[in-house]
């Protein structure tokens, strides 16, 4: 269980973290297991030496070391392949082979506890109710221990090193055979060598140009921060950027955190309250703060708000944060306000739990009379690719009166709704105030508001919500042009 979550996480900067990814590592660890099973059993009944189980722990060990070394030039390649092909071929190349080995142990093991055919099923469900509990223990510790708290590649190294001790016991204490000895030492320095190799490359990997300030693992992806020689800092995520910085001169230096707190100042008649979903490096709650505004922020990652206020000087103590899942929040809350800002990311894509009809009209009536619905997404209107756009803006026209969308054609979209009709633009932005190189951008972003076609697009419901596998092919782009663009 450990390998299997760990290896999704550790494809999650590469391929993401879509239902694709886990189908795919869940499809090849059950296919894996299954090949062990059937290998095991028959090396079972061929060898009863106990060493041949140890030495398959071994080789297992051996491989788990090398995946951090190949990891990287693996998954890449798998970005040349559609998302479902490229994350099942990676899953496969990466983890079958250790997922495999590890299986042979179980029919092996119920051939060395079985005496006789009377107590076959009693030394069968003993080790399959041992083996189960093993898969939950497993499942807790990676998931509540390892993962927060050490980088994916020290997690893996440590699996590995668990079962190089294991094997490393048994021929200690009853190996007699001097290729026993040699196996387990040969075995164990590969594992050190590549392991201390994979850990070098990793370290190298999206610093180049840049001066890395920050590094830790969490539940929702690495979180890096990065700066510039010129001093501009980057806030990434799985090794993708999700904003800019410059400290310099205390301003966002990516076009949307501008246009969505433009946006919402346009559109609102008042801005006395407003909640954001997501915090980022903090910037649009922040500008919200300075202006007087009492502002909500919630953030479903624990340590986004550490990073917000070491590195991108978020003052998080004047407004206030609840660390959570946007939806649950909207659900619970009873407080009204006169805007909401939805920019919530999972890399390279919105979560589709808050992007349903559902979700929508719970935001409705979390908004005051004549309050408004600011959304930031990635969304392709080119026909042909333009599912997930014309699906979010049917669905806000379901629930809402009004609808305005701001997009260039690709990349980010932006999306204001309201129950105030008609709704016009009631102040425009001070665009000077902007830094000289984004102000074009921004600019362009609040002139260029175009329609999508209703009918390349669905009501996206909480029963239903297909945007994973037909707007797949922009997600992919988008990964991979993200993905080349920092990692080297």
């Amino acid at each position: 269980m450990i390998v299997q979550i760990l290896g999704a996480k550790m494809l999650a900067p590469y391929v993401g973290t879509s239902h694709f990814v886990w189908t795919a590592q869940i499809a090849v660890t059950l296919v894996a297991l299954a090949v062990g099973y059937y290998l095991g059993g028959r090396q079972a009944d061929r060898a009863r030496r106990l060493g041949w189980l140890y030495g398959v722990l071994l080789v297992a060990a051996v491989y788990l070391s090398a995946i951090i070394l190949v990891l990287r030039p693996v998954a890449m390649w798998c970005l040349d392949f559609r998302l479902a092909l490229g994350s099942l071929l990676a899953s496969t190349l990466l983890f079958f082979v250790p997922l495999s080995l590890m299986a042979m142990t179980s029919p092996f093991l119920v051939r060395f506890l079985t005496g006789s055919l009377s107590k076959v099923g009693g030394s069968m469900g003993c080790l399959t109710a041992v083996s189960t509990l093993g898969s939950f223990v497993g499942t807790l510790l990676i998931g509540y221990a390892l993962i927060p708290f050490l980088p994916n590649s020290v997690t893996l190294l440590l699996t590995a090193g668990l079962l190089a001790g294991i094997a490393a016991g048994y021929y200690l204490v009853w190996g007699r055979r001097r290729s026993d000895w040699t196996a387990l030492a040969a075995a164990v320095a590969a594992c050190v060598a590549l392991g201390a190799a994979g850990l070098r490359q990793e370290r190298r990997v999206t610093v180049g140009e840049f001066e890395e300030l920050f590094r830790a693992n969490s539940n929702f992806g690495l979180m890096q921060v990065l700066e510039t020689q010129a001093g501009i800092r980057y806030y990434l995520t799985d090794l993708l950027v999700q904003n800019t910085y410059d400290p310099r001169t205390q301003t966002g230096m990516s076009a949307f955190t501008h246009v969505l707190h433009g946006l919402a100042t346009a559109y609102t008649p008042r801005i006395e309250s407003a909640l954001c979903i997501g915090l980022g490096i903090g910037l649009v709650p922040a500008q919200f703060a300075r202006e007087g505004v009492k502002v909500d922020v919630v953030e479903i990652n624990p340590r986004a708000a550490r990073v917000a206020a070491e590195f991108f000087d978020c003052p998080i103590d004047t407004f206030d944060l609840t660390v959570g899942d946007g939806r649950q929040f909207i659900n619970r809350t009873t407080n009204r306000y006169d805007t909401i800002i939805l920019d919530a990311f999972l890399g390279d894509s919105s979560p589709g739990h808050l992007m349903s009809r559902e979700a929508f009209e719970t935001m409705r009536q979390r908004l005051r009379p004549n309050g408004t619905l600011v959304i930031n997404c990635f969304a392709d209107f080119r026909p042909g690719h333009d599912f997930y756009g014309a699906s979010l803006d049917k669905t806000l026209r379901h629930v809402f009166r009004s609808v305005r969308l701001h997009a260039t054609g690709g990349g980010n979209a932006y999306f204001v709704a309201s129950d105030r009709d008609p709704l016009d633009i009631l102040r425009t932005p001070d665009f000077a105030e902007l830094p000289a190189r984004l102000r074009q951008e921004v600019q362009q972003a609040f002139v260029s508001t175009m329609r999508a076609n209703p009918d390349r697009g669905l009501v996206l419901r909480d029963d239903y919500n297909p945007v994973e596998v037909f707007d797949a092919s922009n997600r992919e782009s988008i990964r991979r042009e993200l993905a080349r663009s920092m990692i080297r």
